[in-house]
C-alpha cells in the first residue's frame, strides 16, 4: 500500500509554506527576535491608527456632522490597514526580491 503522507508532520507543511529569512538567514536568533518584535510593534501601531480613523470617521459623520473629520478618518483607516499589509508581507517580499537577485 502506498501512503502519500507516511512521514512528516504539520511542521513540515508549515515550514514549506513559511518563507525563509533569505538575506537575513545568517542573523543570530536574538537579532531575528528583535526584528520580529519591531515588526509586531509597527503592526500594532498601524492597527491603532486604523482604529483611531474608524472612531474619527464614526464620530465625525454622526455626532458632529463634520464631513472633514469623516474624510480624515477614512484616510487613517486606509493608511493603517495598508501599513499592516505591507509590514505583514515584508518577510515574503524580502525573500522574493532576494531570490530574484540571486
Amino acid at each position: 500500500m502506498f501512503l502519500a503522507a507516511d512521514k512528516g508532520d504539520i511542521t513540515t507543511i508549515i515550514g514549506g509554506i513559511a518563507p525563509d529569512w533569505g538575506p537575513f538567514g545568517s542573523l543570530g536568533n536574538e537579532a531575528r527576535i528583535m526584528i520580529e518584535v519591531v515588526m509586531a510593534i509597527a503592526i500594532l501601531l498601524c492597527l491603532g491608527i486604523a482604529i483611531w480613523g474608524a472612531a474619527k470617521q464614526r464620530i465625525g459623520a454622526t455626532a458632529l456632522r463634520d464631513t472633514f473629520s469623516a474624510e480624515q478618518g477614512k484616510g487613517l483607516i486606509v493608511a493603517g490597514l495598508t501599513g499592516v499589509f505591507i509590514i505583514g508581507s515584508l518577510g515574503t517580499l524580502f525573500t522574493i526580491v532576494y531570490g530574484m537577485a540571486v
